[in-house]
């Protein structure tokens, strides 16, 4: 466990391993709970949380769930009575209407007593319990101990506070409230969302890819802006290096052909590409030299533009090596892509399934999601002159 000023970082690098810590600390939490995730399904993991709610709740933890209305949308609302009958708050964050379907939280946040916290690309779902291996998705956490903590129970509580919305509710909030960088000795605690100006998150990566000359990413979803993929470039000219481990299989079947649209591009200029074979990856893990990026966002323009998201940014060699064996590890599972095979096997029909996977992720998607922030916007304006 690695010392970061007053916070302590661990790393969890399977679904069993987060499971069991972040259920441990529901059960020895003695104030609050507080638990934000984009899906959760009701089955035996599900259950379990949710029993483990309740007896907190019993013994006078107060505790608070936020799910997004999209990603949980099969979850029936009496899931959650027997939580509301012993004091629990559940709400869903976006319920869905059309003119509010863009934007989601996709956050992945337990904090426990504003002392411990956990966060990840891990959903509440039977698929996640495993070692990523011989069972269940490929997934990575982190838990947390210190002061951000704290800040991340702030987080959570913004967002719960705003997750019933009815639309004019929704057209007057803040979108940039949720969209800041908190930091503190060797990193940042960095949430980001939809609104007006660049991504956050966006801008510290690149910052640090500007130097770096060792670069391991490992994600689920992988559709980086073209001045990302710049960066990466300039990385390889410097001499460096750069590792991609992308989905071999995969749930959005669309996302890896859009990703698969990037791949000639990036081989040719000595980017290194593997693709993850024994499960479904679905990890956002990134390592830049000796700083680590972890948490819920992808690498793709949905997080980048759209869907709220919470990633830490670790600065500590010791946590980038431990990173670093965690993707070496995964990397023994993955086969490389070899850039000349890849170029012939390339056919009219899939390079037109690729090209389309890619505009309608990179391109429709943003301007869909763009159009309805000006729309808010301006709706906020006038609520803002007639008061």
């Amino acid at each position: 466990m690695g010392v970061l000023a007053d916070n302590q970082f661990k790393l969890l690098p399977t679904g069993n391993e987060a499971f069991e810590s972040m259920l441990s600390a529901i059960d020895n939490a003695y104030s609050s709970i507080r638990f934000e995730t984009y899906i959760y399904r009701q089955d035996s993991i599900g259950d379990r949380f949710r029993q483990t709610f309740i007896a907190a709740a019993k013994r006078g933890v107060k505790v608070s769930v936020l799910i997004d209305g999209f990603g949980s949308y099969e979850l029936p609302d009496s899931f959650w009575d027997g939580l509301k009958l012993v004091g629990g708050k559940v709400r869903k964050f976006n319920p869905l209407t059309f003119s509010k379907f863009a934007f989601r939280d996709h956050r992945k946040i337990l904090v426990c007593d504003e002392k411990i916290a956990f966060i990840g690309g891990f959903n509440i779902a039977r698929e996640y319990e495993g070692d990523g291996v011989n069972q269940g998705w490929c997934d990575h956490g982190a838990e947390i101990r210190g002061s951000l903590a704290a800040e991340l129970a702030v987080a959570f509580d913004e967002m719960f506070d705003k997750a019933n919305l009815e639309h004019s509710a929704f057209e007057r909030f803040k979108f940039t409230k949720a969209r800041r960088a908190i930091t503190y000795m060797h990193g940042t605690l960095i949430l980001s969302g939809p609104g007006r100006g660049g991504n956050i998150l966006k801008r510290w990566l690149i910052n640090d890819l500007k130097k770096a000359h060792n670069v391991w990413i490992e994600m689920a979803y992988f559709l980086p802006p073209w001045r990302i993929r710049r960066m990466l470039s300039k990385v390889i000219s410097r001499r460096g290096n750069v590792k991609l481990i992308l989905a071999g299989k995969t749930d959005v079947k669309i996302a890896k052909l859009a990703a698969q649209n990037l791949y000639w591009r990036l081989l040719r200029r000595g980017i290194e590409i593997y693709e993850y074979q024994p499960q479904i990856l679905h990890a956002k893990l990134m390592v830049v030299d000796d700083i680590l990026y972890i948490g819920s966002a992808n690498l793709d323009t949905r997080s980048l533009q759209i869907d709220y998201e919470v990633v830490l940014r670790v600065q500590d060699k010791n946590v980038a090596y431990q990173a670093r064996s965690i993707l070496k590890n995964d990397l023994q599972h993955s086969l490389r892509i070899d850039p000349q095979t890849w170029k012939k096997s390339r056919g009219f029909i899939q390079s037109i399934k690729e090209d389309f996977a890619y505009y309608l992720l990179a391109r429709f998607d943003p301007l869909l999601a763009r159009r309805l922030i000006r729309r808010f916007l301006k709706t906020e304006a006038k609520q803002i002159t007639k008061s």
